[in-house]
């Protein structure tokens, strides 16, 4: 048995409407839905939702503990949230933001205008630093990865966009000889 999958999921802050299998949670940060796989059932118990499997085949484990993350990950967006912050380092390197969009300079001869997803919130605390926020888990992962991917941090000077929790590791340069 899954030892993730056997959790249960607290609800006692959300609203859950299972139709079938779409699975929609509202919470005050507003509404996520998901679409259950033919094999998985999810039994709701008063403040507690249980995810069950038929039988212990080998799609069956998997999708078992995968489906009842994704739910806990879809509580925690709606009442919570996420975000993740990003680093620029580099000379003249900074970021701003033109209305809702992110316009990156980042060495290139060309700025970067970088149009976020609707349901991301991008923040630009100070021109050196991006914070990506929003209800969707997997969403707030993907843009931040993609701001990334823009000038990924080199191991030299350690200069590109980083994850505030990165640790770069450095690389000596060359010796004069």
């Amino acid at each position: 048995m899954s030892r993730i999958g056997r959790k249960p999921v607290n609800i006692k802050d959300v609203q859950v409407e299972l139709n079938g299998k779409d699975l929609k949670i509202k919470g005050k940060l507003g509404e996520l839905q998901f679409t259950l796989h033919p094999n998985i059932t999810v039994e709701i118990d008063g403040e507690v939702l249980n995810v069950k499997r038929p039988n212990d085949q080998k799609e069956n484990r998997a999708l078992h503990g995968m489906t009842r993350a994704i739910i806990q990950n879809m509580v925690t967006g709606v009442t919570e949230g996420y975000s993740k912050t990003l680093e620029i380092v580099g000379v003249g390197y900074r970021a701003e933001l033109k209305g809702k969009n992110l316009l990156l300079s980042i060495g290139y001869s060309h700025p970067i205008y970088f149009i976020p997803p609707e349901e991301i919130t991008l923040e630009v605390p100070s021109p050196t630093q991006i914070k990506i926020s929003g209800i969707d888990k997997e969403l707030v992962g993907l843009v931040a990865a993609k701001i990334r991917s823009f000038r990924k941090p080199e191991p030299y000077k350690g200069k590109g966009i980083k994850y505030s929790d990165e640790i770069i590791i450095r690389k000596a340069g060359k010796t004069a000889g």
